[in-house]
């Protein structure tokens, strides 16, 4: 049986109301008691109740956390940022995973609900802004991290991607390439079309046409869609010299793709991802991408969920809305080189 207060009451020989004053640190208990209570409760292996601190506090020092899925590896160091920010205020996570389906949603709502989160940060891009409202309506606050509905949260933070897809193309245009593609997540919403964006006004401005071909939205962001992607632009009659992925998984798979073709990268095509998850440094060959602030970005979301939590009465309602953008950097690896003569 776990040790309870009145366990440590008797060793300690003081009043119940005694050893709960002296475990919260209250300064009407003498050093000396507080020190005797403290040896005991830590001989008899006295752990505190969190569902009875929660009943006092109307606090269960849990913060939810969903993510799109939990086989991507954006999201581990998105959700490293976030604990190691949640840990330092004695918060621990709530973690679900939404898998874009509705009624994965609705699930993850109420059973969040259940367990008193007091607050949710969506990593999940198409998190619904429904469902999200449910939160908003019992009083739990929202941060969202790169979500593609970023008008129905007040409170976000964001990757510039558009500024990032720029720095990519730019980094193609500055070798050579002129024939460049993108291949796009088309589930990602928001998100792939910022990416998308940026790939256009940077060719734009160089004034590099965009063939219609040249351009691939497929159903998904994982290396087996990156894998089907990249047969349509070898099928083409005149091949891009270089192709821009929506992020690094895709990319790996576009690695794949091209190897099982026979073609060499950089040699044969340019090959570039966005994201820089822990692996594309070992791919063959390392992978050029893009490197979001992936654990800061989560760190921030959760410092701004902690101090929205600590305005007064946590009213959300009124505080003012706070939206940050953050910017990456451009890792050039061994996948891009000028086009072949």
């Amino acid at each position: 049986m776990p040790a309870t207060i009145k366990d440590i009451a008797k060793q300690a020989n003081v009043s119940h109301s005694t050893v709960s004053r002296a475990l919260r640190g209250s300064p009407l208990i003498a050093e000396q008691t507080a020190e005797r209570i403290r040896q005991a409760a830590a001989e008899l292996g006295y752990l505190p109740s969190a569902a009875a601190r929660s009943l006092k506090t109307n606090r269960s020092q849990a913060l939810g956390v969903i993510v799109s899925s939990i086989d991507d590896p954006y999201f581990s160091e998105i959700l490293q940022g976030i604990e190691e920010a949640a840990q330092d205020s004695g918060y621990s996570l709530f973690m679900a995973a939404s898998q874009r389906d509705s009624e994965r949603e609705r699930h993850i709502v109420q059973v969040m609900r259940e367990h008193r989160v007091d607050g949710v940060i969506i990593c999940s891009t198409s998190f619904s802004a429904g469902q999200s409202q449910q939160f908003l309506k019992y009083g739990i606050p929202i941060v969202a991290v790169n979500n593609q509905a970023a008008e129905d949260y007040r409170y976000s933070i964001y990757h510039d991607d558009k500024d990032g897809s720029r720095q990519v193309t730019r980094h193609l245009i500055d070798l050579g390439h002129r024939r460049i593609a993108y291949l796009g997540n088309s589930l990602s919403g928001r998100t792939t079309l910022d990416r998308l964006s940026g790939f256009q006004q940077e060719m734009d401005a160089a004034r590099l046409p965009i063939p219609p071909e040249t351009v691939l939205q497929v159903p998904g962001g994982g290396p087996e869609d990156g894998l089907a992607g990249v047969e349509h632009f070898l099928s083409l009659s005149e091949r891009p010299s270089a192709l821009v992925c929506y992020n690094d998984m895709m990319a790996v798979g576009v690695l794949k793709g091209l190897q099982q073709a026979g073609i060499r990268v950089p040699a044969g095509m340019s090959v570039t991802g966005f994201d820089n998850i822990v692996f594309t440094a070992y791919t063959n060959p390392p992978l050029t991408t893009f490197d979001q602030p992936k654990q800061f970005i989560g760190a921030e979301a959760a410092r701004l969920l902690l101090d929205l939590l600590q305005s007064p009465a946590c009213d959300v309602a009124s505080a003012q809305p706070k939206v940050r953008m953050l910017r990456g950097r451009l890792l050039v690896r061994e996948s891009t080189a000028p086009p072949a003569a």
